[in-house]
């Protein structure tokens, strides 16, 4: 499993999740985008509308009759009823084996300012973990670019 970590510093998840989900949906896979925060989820199906000025990117909120046919599905939870092998966590918190997060081929962890210590202490414990690939992008003025 890969796992990038992006830490958000002058975009927030709903400026970046398009650009993660074209590039997602551009290799062929699904994505699932998980947020506790509902207004948070609304304002990322929004973003997924009208971000790329040059398309649209079609999606669904879980727990809809067509959930297995959506190519990004938007959820509180950790449930891949579309199929999707990559995940998104657009909160911030990582959720651990229990919760199904460890399933994904990869895992995009965006993280605010404020969580830096929580993406930190889980960056250590993923770290010891066996087939984990850990990545770090930072923002650097409109590129993300590959740090430490």
């Amino acid at each position: 499993m890969r796992v990038d970590f992006y830490q958000l510093s002058r975009d927030p998840a709903e400026g970046v999740l398009p650009l993660i989900a074209r590039n997602t949906l551009g290799a062929g896979a699904r994505l699932l985008v998980v947020s506790e925060d509902e207004a948070q989820l609304g304002r990322i199906g929004e973003a997924l509308w009208t971000r790329l000025p040059d398309s649209f990117l079609a999606h669904g909120r879980a727990g809809g009759a067509h959930d297995s046919r959506q190519p990004i599905l938007l959820s509180d939870t950790v449930n891949p009823a579309n199929g999707a092998r990559f995940l998104a966590l657009a909160d911030g918190l990582w959720r651990d084996a229990a919760e199904g997060a460890e399933d994904f081929e990869r895992v995009f962890l965006l993280f605010p300012a404020d969580r830096i210590d929580g993406a930190r202490d889980c960056w250590r414990m993923l770290g010891q973990r066996e087939g984990v690939d850990r990545r770090y992008w930072r923002q650097d003025g409109g590129k993300w670019r590959e740090g430490p």
